[in-house]
């Protein structure tokens, strides 16, 4: 979809492990770091789309998240649509919002994601992903896993899925060994996309993890599931970011300094597909990159779903950055790395960023606005002009539920 919007501004908290604060608290600081980074007053947003995804099943919040947090900051008669969309939540929430700016109907409003995961007992934790697949499917997460499992011939012991590690675990490493089978990838590829993402994390002070990795160290991590090891693997944490978005008209009369145009997106839901280059990632890129009028050769940096570091070099491939099978060879040349041809996940991507399910989309915003402003500081990728935000959510089948592609441009 076509957009016309622009990103007025941005705010995140620090990702990581926030026991001493409340969900409300956190979202908040967000959005008041992203007014005042926008230089305007609370009293001026005309709308808020309001991401999260596991409250209800971590903190007992459910049904008026957002309104809880903006009555807090004293906002309050405008509407509030809460948006939950598994890990996609606020991508999504960010994805509407500008749609309804471009439509005309609004000139200044909000999109925010928050989210708190960690949580006395882990149990509540893992159980906010077991629900982000069918649950009406009589054998649940389960089956994603099996089906996966049979498509490639490999044993199946649904005794030990999801034992003590998030369900979505068990899916990546299936994919992983998917990949591997087919394209030759191996487990020292999955260790380099873990080391780059801690080079750039090392540099992002609001990431979660800010220690250098060699592959070495990440290969031997404790193992999690094979082909993965802990490092290998996102997160939880607690965090949230917000941005400010604006019309055409109101940018121009605000005068912006520094203007990110929000130039396309697509919101794109899973479907039973046979062709296996089909996806739901691929569709959604294909989207923007049509209605942009670009394509992926003419990216300067990209933020996407690593929610393992498979998933990092999968991405790569279905994204178009390069061809089908030759994921491995990007990162084995350092063509992702920061200064390298496309940059990927500049600031440290899922799995040293952290994430904070509902807080990512948002989050990855933030991260391609500051770039596109040039205001990233030693990971600055160099003439950045054009940003790449993919977000995907929940499991159906073999693919995401979910996946939110968005294109941000720089304008002078």
């Amino acid at each position: 979809m076509r957009m016309n919007a622009y990103v007025a501004g941005v705010g995140m908290v620090k990702f990581g492990k926030h026991l001493d604060k409340t969900l409300k608290g956190l979202a908040g600081e967000a959005i008041q770091l992203a007014l005042a980074d926008a230089g305007l007053e609370k009293s001026m947003l005309q709308a808020a789309w309001m991401g999260n995804a596991a409250a209800g099943v971590v903190t007992g919040q459910e049904m008026i998240r957002g309104q809880v947090v903006l009555r807090a900051l004293g906002i309050g008669k405008i509407p509030v649509v809460n948006v939950e969309n598994a890990c996609a939540s606020s991508s999504t929430a960010f994805q509407q919002a500008c749609a309804m700016v471009s439509a005309g109907l609004y000139d200044v409003v909000l999109a925010c994601g928050s989210e708190k995961l960690y949580h006395e007992d882990k149990s509540k934790s893992l159980g906010a992903f077991s629900s982000a697949v069918d649950i009406e499917d009589p054998d649940g997460a389960v089956n994603v896993v099996k089906r996966i499992a049979l498509e490639m011939g490999e044993p199946f012991d649904a005794a030990n899925v999801g034992v003590n590690r998030s369900i979505f675990m068990d899916i990546y490493s299936m994919l992983a060994k998917k990949h591997m089978k087919k394209y030759g990838s191996n487990k020292e590829h999955f260790a380099m996309v873990t080391a780059k993402n801690s080079f750039h994390g090392s540099m992002n002070p609001r990431a979660q993890f800010q220690e250098l990795l060699t592959v070495e160290q990440v290969l031997a991590a404790r193992p999690i599931i094979e082909p993965l090891t802990l490092p290998m693997c996102s997160p939880i944490g607690d965090g949230a970011a917000a941005v400010i978005i604006v019309s055409e008209r109101k940018a121009q009369a605000m005068g912006l300094r520094h203007k990110v145009h929000v130039a396309a997106s697509a919101l794109v839901s899973g479907w039973d597909y046979t062709n296996p280059l089909e996806s739901v990632g691929s569709l959604a890129a294909q989207q923007v990159y049509e209605s942009a009028g670009i394509g992926p050769q003419d990216l300067s940096c990209v933020e996407l779903h690593d929610a393992s570091a498979p998933s990092e070099i999968a991405a790569y491939e279905y994204l178009g950055l390069c061809a089908p099978g030759e994921g491995a060879g990007l990162i084995e040349t350092k063509a992702t790395y920061l200064g390298g041809r496309i940059p990927v996940n500049v600031s440290g991507g899922l799995l040293r960023k952290g994430h904070p399910v509902g807080a990512t989309g948002c989050a990855q915003i933030v991260e391609l606005t500051e770039q596109l402003r040039g205001q990233s500081g030693p990971r600055q990728v160099q003439g950045a002009r054009l940003a790449l935000a993919h977000n995907g959510g929940g499991a159906i089948g073999t693919d995401a539920a979910a996946t939110v592609v968005t294109l941000l441009q720089k304008r002078d």
